[in-house]
């Protein structure tokens, strides 16, 4: 039942799928845990008042878990222009220029890719915040160790940000993309830790 391929690939020595991949991989795993809560939910007289917001969270989890799968092979897709400027000759001054600018133009991607898992993975944690609070008891572990594992996401995806901010010479740009970044991580760290301490308490 479970699939290696990916697992292997990841400990391979090829630069993809790297920490990107990962972090949208795991995000996705947590996006298929808070689905398990809400479809352990549905259909249960004891949840009947929650029964239409729990099949829209399954709709979104969905979603948001297929845009997490298709985000693995996006991280890939930005790094190969990237590792293709890194590589780029800076024997003479045109070389190093040209080099430059497409370090510059890659870079771009290069961030907007672990962004958009970064938001993802928000989407996920808020979905797990209702599926703990109003999912089914019998799950509400799971509910917990998806916004836990959707955070770890979150803040690996982060670190993809991070490093590739510090290469752009467009300070604004970099400023805008920091900013992101530290909005996700404060917004989607604050809820998860929350969900963490909720299902912790509710299980003693």
């Amino acid at each position: 039942m479970v699939n290696t391929e990916f697992i292997e690939a990841l400990a391979s020595k090829a630069p993809t799928p790297g920490g990107g991949g990962a972090s949208a991989y795991v995000g996705a795993l947590a996006s298929a845990l808070a689905s398990m809560v809400g479809n352990l939910t549905v259909g249960k007289k004891k949840y009947a008042d929650v029964e239409e917001r729990v099949q829209a969270e399954l709709l979104e989890l969905e979603a948001t878990r297929l845009r997490l799968l298709e985000l693995i092979d996006a991280d890939a897709e930005a790094f190969a222009p990237l590792a293709a400027a890194y590589g780029l000759p800076r024997g003479t001054e045109e070389e190093t220029a040209a080099q430059r600018a497409a370090l510059q133009v890659a870079l771009v991607d290069a961030c907007e890719v672990p962004l958009e898992i970064m938001r993802q993975c928000v989407q996920v944690i808020e979905s797990c915040v209702f599926l703990g609070r109003h999912g089914s008891v019998l799950a509400v572990s799971d509910a917990g160790a998806g916004a836990v594992l959707a955070k770890a996401a979150l803040l690996a995806a982060s670190l993809n940000v991070r490093i590739n901010i510090g290469s752009m010479d467009d300070e604004a740009r970099a400023a805008a993309y920091r900013e992101q970044m530290e909005d996700l991580i404060a917004a989607g760290s604050a809820l998860a830790d929350d969900v963490y301490a909720d299902v912790v308490e509710r299980l003693g």
